[in-house]
Order: C-alpha cells, then structure tokens, then sequence
C-alpha cells in the first residue's frame, strides 16, 4: 500500500510540473549501501544489531521549477534489496522514503550539484510473523519511524539528457529502539534521465 501511495504521490508531482510549467524533470534508478552503528539494544535481546551493510536499491524524482536558482522539491525512496537477520535471527527489512526541498544549481557545461533537505520515513518489517488486519494478511510486522533527512549528489551528464549520480544520504530516525543508534547513511549511485535539462 505504501510503495502505491509513493508512486502516486510521484505521479501527481509529475503531472503539477507539467501545469506549473517546471524548467527541469529528473528521474533516477540507484543502487547503494547503508551505514550505521552496531551494538547491543534490548529488544534484541542484548544481541549485537545494525542496519548496516546489504545492496539499497533506490527510485527518485524531482522537478525544479525555477530556472536561474533550480530550486524545487523532491522525492526517494530506497529499500534493502535481500533481508537481514535481526540479532541473527529475524529476517527483516528497512525501507527508507523521503520528501524534500531541493537545491540543484549548475556547476559547469555537464555538470549540476545536488543539495537536498526533508523528512519522511522508515518502515522496518520483520518477517515470518502473520499479521492480519481489515485489509488481508501480511507475513511480516512493521515498526515504523519518523526520519529526518539530507543529502547531496553531483549530476554528470555522461550522454545528452542521461546522467550519473553519485550521491551520500543522512537520516536522523526518531525513536529508532530496535537499533543502537538515530542515525544511518546511504551512499549510492543513480543512472537517471533529465526531461527539459538546463544545458
């Protein structure tokens, strides 16, 4: 219902970038890493814990709407590709997802920066417990938390309106009690495609 509700939400900013006549359209598929603290927490047990590790796959977009300043908004989410074990035990899952105010000026001919600030989310599900509800049934239970979140990139336009993006994401997670620590990182790389690019 979540990744429904995302791309909709995608959807709908493409179609008001449209309306508003938006300078600049960006989509991107990446693929990265997360970082973040290991140790032991209580709801594990006393195990040692971690969301580090494992491939993160990614989609996001974003529209900019003024040309000299390429400000605009944007949006991403990004989930762990395979699932990990819980204190060695629980699979399970995080799936990070973000709304931001985005800055993207141009910094040479092929070039363009990415700064990026916002809130949104995380949704740890756990896996082999069935959970029903009035909707239908799932075989995993979801913990969900609050996220801060920024993050920067550098656009590389390797081939007309196709760029590379290396990029570097930082998520404050209120209330994160199933991991040693609020904070985790990011690091990817995207392959995207600008629509109506600055260049």
């Amino acid at each position: 219902m979540k990744k429904l509700t995302l791309l909709l939400a995608l959807c709908v900013l493409f179609v008001m970038a449209r309306t508003a006549h938006a300078q600049q359209l960006d989509a991107a598929l990446g693929f990265g890493t997360m970082t973040a603290t290991s140790g032991p927490v209580d709801l594990a047990g006393g195990n040692i814990v971690s969301q580090r590790g494992g491939l993160f796959p990614s989609i996001s977009a974003d529209v900019l709407f003024l040309h000299h300043h390429q400000i605009g908004v944007q949006g991403e989410v990004s989930w762990r590709g395979s699932q990990g074990l819980y204190a060695d035990t629980l699979p399970y899952r995080p799936i990070l997802y973000d709304f931001n105010g985005i800055w993207a000026p141009k910094l040479g001919k092929k070039v363009q920066g990415e700064l990026m600030a916002g809130f949104g989310g995380e949704d740890l599900r756990f896996y082999g417990q069935v959970n029903c509800t009035f909707v239908g049934c799932t075989d995993y239970v979801s913990s969900s938390h609050l996220a801060g979140h920024v993050g920067a990139g550098i656009r590389l336009y390797v081939w007309h309106s196709f760029f590379v993006r290396p990029e570097a994401h930082f998520y404050a997670i209120r209330n994160n009690n199933e991991f040693p620590s609020s904070n985790a990182n990011r690091f990817a790389i995207s392959i995207g495609y600008s629509l109506k690019p600055g260049f």
